[in-house]
């Protein structure tokens, strides 16, 4: 035993540091694992899985831990790359809004072109006058969709909180959205009005994800607050600009713990990529699709390159220099 109370041991070929007096299960739950479903062989013997919450790690112990995937000889799959926020996986790293569409059976197509599983929805009044006039719901089924409420057009702190009550009480929904606006002209977050915001939603039991400054200072307090998941802008809301500080999204990135989403300024496919590849974990857009001349097409087109972002990140892309470094040998040369 090391004198830090660790324990030496291999795990499938990897060496590994774990705390003295640790169970093979704890160590499958540390690494993400259901102990359930994996088998273990520990220093050549099989153990058997009644047994894995009783057996205990020793230092120098070698492990094989393994479960059943799909068979056959093919390349690992690419595409199993799925992200958390408050304990809710997604696959799909594109979100999607709900608004300035023409009409709702609009709003439903490119939702499922998209291949979104969290919406973005605002909290309006009911219209009392026509209780037959058709709903979000009618299009979009919320069983279906992950429907994640905002609090659009909130300017306070008191305002947001308030919608969001709300909202949780006509769909039991604990996950939202906040932003709070500064101010009409640029829609850009009063991170003051934000951080209050938070801190009280959190307490309330509420799981935020928070439209925010690129700032790295502010989002790290934001995470320190309760954050769920931080959601810096791009660029102002609905303005398509683009990613203009991308700096900045890479120290967020770098400096936060929650997942990070890119929010508002997406103006095209490019866009959502190159917020990909520098790291963040989902996309979330509405104008650049709604807006576009097909939003059907838009929204497919948006779902390839947040892939296609997503994979080059993963990837890990080759260095910038300063001059050219010619592809083929020199040597040989006739």
């Amino acid at each position: 035993m090391h004198s830090d109370g660790t324990i030496s041991i291999i795990v499938n070929g990897d060496h590994r540091r774990v705390k003295a007096g640790m169970t093979i299960a704890a160590l499958a739950n540390e690494l993400g694992l259901v102990p359930e479903k994996v088998a273990v062989e520990r220093n050549l013997e099989v153990v058997p899985r009644s047994t894995l919450a009783q057996v205990l790690l020793e230092d120098g112990d070698e492990l094989e831990i393994v479960h059943f995937v799909g068979g056959g000889d093919h390349a690992a799959a690419i595409d199993d790359d799925s992200w958390t926020v408050a304990g809710r996986t997604f696959r799909s790293r594109l979100i999607v809004g709900t608004g300035k569409y023409k009409d709702f059976a609009q709003n439903a197509a490119a939702l499922e072109a998209s291949g979104a599983e969290i919406i973005t929805v605002a909290v309006r009044r009911v219209n009392v006058s026509d209780p037959n006039a058709p709903m979000l719901t009618d299009f979009i089924d919320p069983r279906k969709f992950t429907y994640l409420p905002n609090t659009a057009g909130c300017y306070t702190a008191e305002e947001a909180i308030r919608t969001l009550r709300l909202a949780r009480e006509a769909g039991g929904w604990d996950l939202v959205k906040l932003e709070v606006l500064g101010e009409a002209r640029t829609l850009y977050p009063d991170m003051i009005e934000t951080l209050r915001a938070t801190e009280i939603l959190a307490k309330e039991g509420f799981l935020p994800m928070v439209y925010c400054a690129d700032d790295p200072i502010a989002t790290k307090r934001l995470e320190n607050a309760g954050a769920v998941a931080i959601m810096p802008l791009g660029a102002p809301i609905g303005s398509g600009l683009g990613i203009q500080n991308p700096v900045m999204i890479r120290l967020i990135v770098e400096g936060t713990t929650a997942p990070v989403v890119v929010d508002a300024g997406v103006g095209t496919a490019s866009d959502a990529a190159a917020a990909m590849e520098l790291g963040c974990d989902a996309v979330l857009m509405n104008t650049a699709i709604a807006e576009a001349k097909d939003p059907v097409m838009m929204a497919a087109a948006m779902k390839a390159a947040v892939e296609a972002g997503r994979l080059a990140y993963r990837a890990g892309r080759m260095a910038k220099r300063r001059y050219a470094d010619p592809s083929s040998p020199l040597a040989g040369l006739i």
